[in-house]
């Protein structure tokens, strides 16, 4: 816990950047009858009944000391997909970084087993080596700064019906775009001390 805690101590650095990842699924949801639209003091109205559509899945990084994020939508959620997002991030994404640190939970795929999974070995090697993982305590995911903006991305963003994944795509861009231009970020005030003093996982 004090691993990761100690991270977001540090000050903004382009050449070591402190990320936030994670992913979450989503249902999407197909209206059985057209909403009336909004009228003068209503709001628009939608039928209780719906239509499921399949399931898609969020990928998200957030780098909380240059308020930046972004949002990947695919189809599913496996060692491959997730290989794929770490290439971005090395390659794409923070491309003059000399090292990630990388704050991420302790979901199976999130190894670096994953990266030779789905790439040539020497490829893998080129991009962990880039990458510092630190991992949240199990059931501790809390910890993980991303959290907080994938609540705010549920609630402003994906709090209604969307039907397919390009519907999702549209929605999140300009959801993201508009967070981006903002420097949107995270007033995190827990620390190491206030673990020590509140937590009990120290002996007393």
């Amino acid at each position: 816990m004090e691993d990761v805690l100690e991270l977001y101590d540090h000050a903004a650095d382009r050449y070591c950047p402190v990320v936030c990842f994670d992913e979450r699924p989503i249902q999407l949801i197909g209206e059985v009858r057209q909403p009336i639209p909004p009228a003068p003091g209503q709001r628009r109205r939608v039928d209780y009944q719906y239509r499921r559509e399949g399931t898609a899945n969020l990928f998200i990084f957030f780098c909380p000391r240059q308020g930046w994020r972004h949002v990947q939508v695919t189809e599913r959620r496996t060692a491959a997909d997730f290989a794929l997002q770490m290439q971005a991030l090395v390659d794409n994404y923070f491309p003059d970084a000399l090292t990630i640190r990388l704050v991420l939970d302790n979901l199976n795929i999130h190894r670096p087993s994953s990266l030779y999974q789905t790439f040539a070995p020497a490829e893998a090697r080129r991009i962990l080596r880039r990458i510092e993982f630190h991992y949240t305590p199990v059931h501790a995911s809390w910890l993980n700064m991303v959290e907080l903006e994938l609540a705010v991305l549920s609630r402003q963003c994906l709090n209604r019906r969307l039907d397919t994944a390009d519907a999702v795509r549209r929605e999140v861009w300009a959801w993201e775009s508009q967070r981006n231009r903002a420097h949107a970020t995270v007033d995190w005030r827990f620390t190491c001390q206030h673990a020590r003093q509140h937590l009990r996982l120290y002996p007393s």
